[in-house]
C-alpha cells in the first residue's frame, strides 16, 4: 500500500515534468504498477514522447522544487543555445581528410626549408661580395634584403602583414641598423615581391589586378600625361642639360632617374588597393587586420610618450644645450633612442618630436591618419574589448598630438574626430556613443586639467603660427608662385619637387601638395590626378552605402572620410611620404572589400537559420 501511494505521488509530480515522468513510467511498467500521468507510457526501448497537453513547467532532472534563480539560469542557457544555433556547424574531419592535412603541412614545411636554404646560400655569397666592396655596413642589409625578398615573393600574405607592421616602426629600425638612405626604402622589400606574386596569381586565376575597375580610365590618362612629362621634359633635361657659366661646374644630375623616382612616389603604392583587397578573405581576416592596425598605433603612441618622458626628465638632452640657431633645428645628434631627428629646446618653447618616424612632420601626419583608424575600431568593432582598445588608442593619439609639439596635429586631430562624428552618423547611435564618447571626454578632460601648462604652451604656439602665416594665404601664395614658374602644360619634370629625389639632382622645396604637382607635371597632370582621386572617392562612397551590417558600415564610413580628407588636402604633401602615402591606398582596399564580407556574413546567417529550422522540424 505504501509503495502504491509513493508511485501515485511520483505520477502526480510527472504532471509538470513530462520527460522525467516518461522515465518513471517505464520503470513503473516494468514493475507492473499503475501510476497517474496524462501521457501513456512508451514501450521499451524508449521512444519520443507523444504530444499531449501539459502545463508549461520547466523540465529538470531531479524532483526538487525549482527556484527563481534556477529559472533565470534556464533562460540564460536557452538564449545561449539560440545564439549557438546561428553559428554554422563544421562537420568533423574524416581520417582521410586529417591525413591529407598532415601531408599538406609536411609539404609546406619542406618547401619553406628548401626556399630558406637557397635564399641563405645566395645571400651569404652576395654578402661576401658586398663586404669586399662596401664593408660590413653594406653586407648586412644586402644579406637581410635577399632573404626577405625571397620569402616575401613566396608568401605574399605574410609579406603584406609585415609591410603594414614595418611602416610605423621603420624610422626607429632604420637608425638602429644604420643611417643609410637605402634603409629608408626597406619597406619596399616586403611590398614589391608581394605585389609581383599577387600579380602572377591574379593573372593565373583571371582576376583583375586593378581594383576598382572605374579607376582604369583616369589612371591611364594620368599615366599618359606623366609619360609625356618623363620623356619630353625629363628626357630633354637628360640629353641637353642647361648651360652653365664659364667657371662653374655642371651639376651632376640624372633627370630620367629623378622622373622614375618621382613617378614611383606619385603612384607607386596605388596597387596596395588590390593587395589588401585580395589579402582579406573573410570577416576573420578583416578583424585581424583592423585590430593589428590599432595595436600598432597604440604601441607607437606609447613609444612616443616614452620619448617625451625621457626628454622631460633629462635622460635625453635633445637640443636644450645647443646655441643660437641650432636651438630651432631638428638634428639627428639630438635623437632620443626612438625615431630620428628632433628639436627639444624647452627654454625657447620649441619642441618637435618625431615619435617612431624619421622626421617630426611624418609623426604629425601619422597621428592625424591614426585618428581615423582608431575611431573606426573604437566605434564599430563587434567586440567590446576591442572597442575599448580602439578608444584607448585614440586617447593616446590625442595625448601625443599635444606633447609632440606639432601644430598641425594639434589642430587636425580634434578636427578630424569631430568630422568623423558628423559624417559617420555616430552621434545618432546614442547607445554606443554616449558611454564611449563620454568616457573618452572624461579621460581627455582629466589629462588637460592635470597638464594645463603643456596645453597652454601648445595652444599659444599654434595661434602665433596661424597669425604669422595663415594656412589659406600660404596655399594661395604657393599656387601663384608655381603657376608662374611652371614651364608648360606638362610641368618642369617629374621628381623636381620631390624630396626623396634630391640625391639625383636639384629639387625645389614646395610645401603644399597640389602646387607641387603643378610644378612637376603641369596643369594637365594636376587635372588627371584630381580625376583619379575624385573617381576613387565617389566609388568608395557608393561602395560603403551598399553595406548592410552596422559595424562594417561604420568602419567603411570612417575609411571613406579619411579618403575624402586626404584626396583634396593640399596643405603640406602627405601623399608623398610615409605613412599617409601607404595608409591612403590601404584604407581604400579595406573599404572596397567590406561589401563582399557583408554578403558572406549574411549568407552564413541565412544558412544557419535554415539549418536551425530543419532541426526544429
Amino acid at each position: 500500500m505504501g509503495i502504491g501511494n509513493w508511485e501515485l505521488g511520483i505520477g502526480n509530480w510527472a504532471l509538470g515534468i513530462g520527460h522525467w515522468a516518461l522515465g518513471i513510467g517505464q520503470w513503473a511498467s516494468v514493475r507492473k504498477k499503475k501510476y497517474f500521468s496524462p501521457c501513456p507510457p512508451a514501450p521499451l526501448p524508449p521512444a519520443p514522447l507523444p504530444p499531449c497537453p501539459m502545463p508549461h513547467y520547466p523540465i529538470t532532472h531531479s524532483p526538487l522544487p525549482i527556484t527563481h534563480s534556477a529559472m533565470l539560469k534556464l533562460k540564460k542557457k536557452s538564449k545561449r543555445s539560440k545564439k549557438k544555433h546561428f553559428q554554422p556547424e563544421t562537420p568533423p574531419l574524416s581520417l582521410q581528410e586529417r591525413l591529407a592535412q598532415k601531408r599538406k603541412a609536411t609539404k609546406a614545411r619542406k618547401e619553406f626549408t628548401g626556399l630558406l636554404t637557397k635564399a641563405v646560400s645566395v645571400a651569404i655569397v652576395a654578402g661576401i661580395l658586398l663586404a669586399v666592396v662596401g664593408g660590413i655596413k653594406a653586407a648586412v642589409p644586402g644579406v637581410a634584403g635577399i632573404i626577405i625578398i625571397a620569402l616575401c615573393f613566396k608568401y605574399p600574405r605574410q609579406a603584406l602583414f609585415a609591410f603594414i607592421v614595418y611602416v610605423p616602426l621603420g624610422g626607429t629600425i632604420t637608425y638602429y641598423i644604420g643611417n643609410s638612405p637605402i634603409l629608408q626604402l626597406a619597406k619596399d622589400a616586403f611590398y614589391i615581391p608581394a605585389l609581383i606574386s599577387i600579380w602572377q596569381l591574379s593573372k593565373k586565376r583571371r582576376l583583375p589586378l586593378l581594383i576598382p575597375q572605374a579607376l582604369k580610365t583616369p589612371l591611364y590618362i594620368l599615366l599618359g600625361s606623366c609619360t609625356i612629362t618623363l620623356l619630353f621634359v625629363n628626357g630633354a633635361q637628360q640629353l641637353s642639360p642647361p648651360p652653365v657659366g664659364l667657371l662653374q661646374d655642371a651639376p651632376k644630375e640624372i633627370p630620367l632617374g629623378m622622373g622614375i623616382l618621382g613617378l614611383k612616389v606619385l603612384l607607386g603604392y596605388l596597387p596596395l588597393i588590390s593587395c589588401y583587397y585580395y589579402l582579406i578573405r573573410d570577416k576573420r581576416d578583416f578583424l585581424i587586420l583592423s585590430r593589428l592596425q590599432v595595436v600598432l598605433i597604440l604601441v607607437s603612441c606609447i613609444l612616443g610618450f616614452l620619448q617625451y618622458f625621457l626628454l622631460l626628465t633629462g635622460i635625453c638632452q635633445g637640443t636644450r644645450n645647443a646655441v643660437g640657431a641650432d636651438l630651432f633645428k631638428a638634428t639627428l645628434e639630438a635623437r632620443c633612442y626612438i625615431g630620428g631627428s628632433l628639436v627639444y629646446s624647452p627654454s625657447q618653447g620649441m619642441i618637435r618630436l618625431p615619435g617612431t618616424f624619421v622626421a617630426p612632420w611624418q609623426w604629425a601626419w601619422f597621428l592625424i591618419s591614426s585618428t581615423f583608424f582608431t575611431f573606426a575600431t573604437g566605434f564599430s568593432d563587434p567586440s567590446i574589448l576591442w572597442r575599448i582598445v580602439g578608444l584607448g588608442s585614440l586617447f593616446t593619439v590625442f595625448v601625443n598630438a599635444v606633447i609632440s609639439g606639432q601644430r598641425i596635429a594639434l589642430a587636425l586631430v580634434p578636427t578630424c574626430f569631430v568630422l568623423l562624428l558628423l559624417l559617420t552618423g555616430q552621434l545618432g547611435n546614442l547607445k554606443r556613443f554616449i558611454p564611449l564618447g563620454m568616457g573618452l571626454a572624461l579621460i581627455l578632460t582629466i589629462a588637460v586639467v592635470s597638464n594645463p601648462t603643456v596645453v597652454q604652451e601648445r595652444t599659444d604656439s599654434f595661434v602665433s603660427r596661424w597669425n604669422a602665416s595663415p594656412p589659406q594665404q600660404f596655399i594661395v601664395d604657393q599656387f601663384e608662385e608655381n603657376w608662374k614658374n611652371s614651364k608648360g602644360p606638362f610641368g618642369s619634370g617629374l621628381g623636381r619637387a620631390t624630396n626623396s629625389a634630391r640625391a639625383l639632382g636639384q629639387t625645389k622645396l614646395v610645401e603644399t601638395y597640389y602646387p607641387k604637382l603643378l610644378y612637376e607635371i603641369g596643369i594637365c597632370g594636376v587635372l588627371a590626378f584630381l580625376a583619379l582621386v575624385t573617381t576613387l572617392t565617389v566609388v568608395c562612397f557608393r561602395t560603403y552605402r551598399l553595406i548592410k551590417n552596422r559595424n562594417f558600415r561604420s568602419y567603411a564610413a570612417a575609411m571613406w572620410v579619411f579618403i575624402l580628407f586626404i584626396s583634396y588636402n593640399t596643405y603640406y604633401y602627405p601623399l608623398d611620404v610615409d605613412p599617409v602615402a601607404v595608409y591612403y591606398w590601404f584604407a581604400a582596399g579595406i573599404l572596397l572589400k567590406l561589401p563582399e564580407i557583408d554578403k558572406q556574413e549574411r549568407l552564413l546567417e541565412a544558412q544557419a537559420q535554415g539549418n536551425q529550422g530543419k532541426k526544429k522540424r
